[in-house]
């Protein structure tokens, strides 16, 4: 699957993403997707011309969209489609936690967040956040604060322990995109976690996704895949 996946939207140029909407194996109808044209003349985020990872396209235009019949997740679509930070640090589960990661974001110079959300049939709700700084250097920094290898530095609300998603195949892995995915520790609280930080030019992303009982490992992988896609 994993291989599958990778091969299916990293053969395709920059505008033509396919949503992998083929339901047999788990994976969730997606529309069709379309990454947003850069402006003219200027250089992609990997591009090695783009010293410092700058997204010169607009953010919220770089959000995966919903899969189809999803219930948008209006909480998430912030200002203007900006997200306050205040906003975003609910994700975390401890106060203290929150205080140190805005402050690390103010510390860092954090943009914006460009966030969006939504449920699907099965009651699995998906949170997609897109941090930018003023460069890449910046975000890889911030990255590094967040995610280490083995596991999240900050718990996520309702995951008390998350270790590396061992299950997670590099195969989906998009060239240029660092991604560290996670998977809750058993036994689940109330619902089960999974999450996901990318980091991508002067971007980090994090993508969050819980489900009561049980959140399919497919549908995760295929998300995080897609919105790397988008971001590189």
């Amino acid at each position: 699957m994993g291989a599958g996946t990778a091969y299916g939207i990293t053969q395709l140029d920059r505008t033509d993403v396919p949503g992998l909407a083929t339901q047999s194996d788990g994976r969730w109808p997606y529309p069709q997707i379309s990454a947003a044209p850069l402006p003219p003349g200027s250089p992609g985020p990997l591009d090695p011309d783009n010293e410092a990872g700058t997204h010169h396209t607009d953010l919220r235009a770089l959000l995966l969209p919903a899969p189809d019949g999803a219930t948008d997740d209006k909480a998430l679509r912030g200002t203007d489609g900006w997200l306050p930070t205040k906003r975003f640090l609910t994700v975390f589960a401890a106060r203290e936690d929150r205080e140190e990661i805005g402050q690390l974001l103010t510390d860092s110079g954090l943009r914006h967040i460009a966030a969006r959300g939504w449920t699907t049939g099965d009651g699995t709700h998906t949170g997609i956040y897109l941090l930018q700084f003023d460069t890449a250097l910046m975000a890889e920094d911030v990255l590094g604060e967040l995610a280490d290898y083995s596991t999240p530095v900050y718990a996520a609300r309702g995951a008390a322990a998350a270790e590396a998603d061992d299950g997670y195949p590099t195969a989906a892995d998009i060239s240029g995109i660092t991604r560290f995915a996670y998977d809750e520790v058993r036994p689940y609280g109330a619902a089960h976690v999974r999450q996901a930080y990318l980091g991508a030019g002067d971007v980090v992303a994090l993508v969050v996704q819980s489900r009561k009982g049980s959140a399919a490992a497919v549908p995760f992988q295929q998300t995080v895949t897609l919105q790397s896609r988008l971001l590189g």
